[in-house]
């Protein structure tokens, strides 16, 4: 017997609903009838009836209002609206919600007799789909895949009690394994990146296709093959002697990885955990395999990595070396391109041959380049903002599965601020050039202007700006000088009549002989012969 309650504000039309049906004839029982959807949802939660019929315009709260409750706190429940022709909009709403039917007003005995009838055939039928067993067989058959590896999943990750280990073995058909046992985890290599024309654009297509790869090979094994929820692909060794378990997987997974590139055109990184005696102890190999694998930073992809190897060796781990940091900043500011490439080869063949953990290699790393970024900010000040690469040190580079990786993008980091930094002391030099000359160009006649007075002029060293003044103009600075005073004298001379020493004192040379001496030297002529050949000239 379905339970239902009626909901309208018109009291006569809820005592015509209830006294014009047979309620259990039709299958209900009608346990109540209220005259608003608040009544009405109070009701219903201590209820919790199978049907509700409700009227749309009710006032405290509509019909929509209640329907939308219902929906979300009782999704079991089914609603039907009473609705008059005038209220399609408020049906549109109402049908929205998922409203299971509409009655129109006015409504007869017979209209809604046959709708009861309707609605109870069909709550008979989602009852019997629910209590349906061979249906709820077949749906737990079809999941066994799925919670055989959540299952396996958890014995690896130690979250399960002993008793029930053996018990889900033989729920899940699992085949028994005897110690010792070993865990070796599997990784696609460069999943993003792997061609997808070639798989449909379906990811899980080639993650399937590795899996088999995998199955094909420990077929007829004594391991059972699973995969995690992180994709990873999982093998749990067993029933040998150890060193014949620890040989076998090496073996095996060495098997997996060549099959992976050859026949599927892919890599992949296998790590290989530690031997355990008791089942109790998978998570300890299961966490040595997961963390082989992340060794693959160090010694890159499509290999086997034992964590045996990685951390059984004696070789004592190595710390920070901020040395390389200096490094890094030194080669910022005086070095070039090749020695960029050299210095970072040797900096990743260092992180290579260290037992460094991953996580001491990642802050290594990171401090290098927050060392480049204060040696950029230190030579061109704010203006590092517009270096491309400001903000790399903010950049996650746990994206780099290997040094290598790292070694290419480093690489890239040491060229974009050399040439950075040579863009901008370039730029710079060249304003304080100009700087310069526009100084001699206001104080030539200055006959005690000297190289340190234009070197204090743009606040550097004699020796640095004299070579520096000279890269630009090709000649040294008292040299263009020089030149700027004699041109300043040839035009005196041609514009003006003034005496030969008075140009000379003009332009910044007291002494008369020495300036028509070095008037002669840069124009092939004495002061006097200079304006007399301007004479002759301008008379022909």
């Amino acid at each position: 017997m379905y339970k239902i309650v009626i909901v309208d504000d018109e009291v006569e039309v809820r005592e015509g609903i209830k006294e014009s049906i047979d309620w259990e004839r039709h299958g209900f029982e009608c346990i109540g009838d209220y005259r608003n959807g608040n009544e009405a949802l109070e009701a219903i939660a201590e209820l919790r009836p199978d049907l509700v019929l409700s009227d749309i315009c009710m006032p405290f709260m509509d019909g929509i209002e209640l329907t939308r409750q219902i929906h979300v706190n009782y999704p079991y429940i089914k609603v039907i609206i009473l609705t008059g022709h005038d209220e399609f909009d408020y049906a549109q709403k109402a049908l929205r919600l998922k409203v299971h039917d509409f009655i129109v007003k006015p409504i007869t005995a017979n209209e809604l007799r046959q709708l009861l009838d309707k609605v109870k055939l069909e709550m008979d039928k989602e009852a019997e789909n629910r209590e349906n067993l061979s249906l709820l067989k077949m749906q737990l058959h079809q999941s066994l895949p799925l919670l055989r590896e959540r299952f396996l999943e958890q014995l690896v990750g130690g979250n399960l009690r002993d008793f029930r280990i053996h018990e889900r073995f033989e729920y899940f058909s699992l085949p028994l394994i005897a110690p010792p046992y070993l865990v070796v985890a599997i990784d696609i290599d460069d999943f993003d990146e792997i061609k997808q024309e070639k798989w449909q654009n379906d990811p899980e297509l080639f993650r399937s296709a590795a899996f088999n790869i995998v199955q094909e090979v420990m077929e007829g094994k004594d391991a059972i093959v699973f995969r995690t929820r992180e994709e990873r692909m999982i093998v749990i060794f067993s029933g040998e002697a150890e060193e014949g378990t620890y040989e076998a997987a090496l073996n095996l997974s060495e098997v997996i990885r060549f099959c992976m590139e050859k026949y599927l055109k892919f890599t992949v990184t296998v790590g290989v955990g530690t031997l355990c005696g008791t089942l109790r102890e998978l998570p300890l190999s299961y966490n040595g395999a997961i963390s082989a694998l992340d060794y693959r930073f160090l010694h890159g992809k499509n290999k086997v990595i034992s964590i045996l190897d990685m951390e059984g060796a004696k070789k004592p781990a190595q710390q920070l070396d901020i040395e390389w940091n200096r490094k890094f900043a030194t080669l910022v500011k005086t070095g070039t391109l090749e020695e960029a490439h050299v210095l970072t080869g040797q900096f990743i063949s260092n992180l290579k041959a260290s037992l460094m953990p991953i996580g001491a290699c990642y802050l290594q790393i990171q401090a290098i380049i927050i060392a480049i970024m204060t040696t950029i900010h230190e030579l061109v000040g704010n203006d590092s903002a517009h270096f491309q690469g400001h903000d790399i040190v903010l950049k996650d580079i746990n994206r780099f599965k290997t040094l290598d990786e790292i070694e290419t993008w480093l690489k890239s980091i040491c060229r974009e601020a050399i040439s950075y930094i040579s863009e901008q002391r370039n730029d710079q030099t060249k304003m304080q050039v100009r700087s310069v000359t526009e100084y001699i160009d206001e104080h030539y006649a200055d006959e005690n202007l000297t190289v340190d007075d234009l070197c204090r002029h743009v606040h550097l060293s004699r020796s640095y700006f004299s070579t520096v003044f000279k890269q630009h103009k090709e000649q040294t600075i008292m040299e263009y000088v020089t030149r700027v005073r004699i041109e300043k004298a040839k035009d005196l001379l041609q514009h003006t009549a003034m005496k030969a020493y008075e140009v000379g004192a003009k332009v910044g040379y007291s002494d008369p002989q020495y300036f028509s001496v070095l008037f002669k030297k840069n124009t092939g002529t004495s002061p006097k012969e200079y304006r007399e050949k301007l004479l002759r000239e301008k008379m022909q």
